[in-house]
């Protein structure tokens, strides 16, 4: 990613599970609107939002349009470089790496509290 000088410091950290809220979806958002501003910006799954990125998610029943399929265009399309996920809040909801439509960076949780003091904005849904 090509990170504008004056650019700030963001985090999005994903939480919620992908459905039965908007959490996930105005996450995804956020990301995509920042990225467009070349803005470096740090991506984090943890908790249930690591629900947002699972393959073959069927969102039908919560009347959503299944939006995880925007999270593969963001590396691509979008430069955005730095998306991790938690490893206890993935492995404690049995996934590994290949349940997931992308394949985020595996860090500890001491990382991403130490990522989260770096950063000039905090954005959690």
């Amino acid at each position: 990613m090509t990170v504008n000088e004056s650019a700030a410091k963001l985090m999005v950290v994903f939480r919620s599970a992908p459905y039965g809220s908007i959490y996930a979806f105005e996450g995804l958002e956020n990301v995509v609107m920042m990225a467009a501003y070349e803005q470096d910006l740090t991506v984090v799954f943890m908790d249930d939002g690591v629900y947002a990125i699972v393959k073959g998610m069927d969102s039908s029943a919560s009347g959503i349009k299944d939006f995880s399929p925007t999270f593969k265009a963001l590396e691509p399309v979008y430069d955005v470089e730095k998306i991790y996920i938690d490893r206890a809040s993935m492995e404690s909801r049995g996934l590994t790496l290949e349940d997931f439509i992308i394949e985020p960076e595996v860090i500890e949780a001491d990382a991403v509290e130490k990522m989260m003091e770096e950063q000039k904005n905090l954005m959690m849904f």
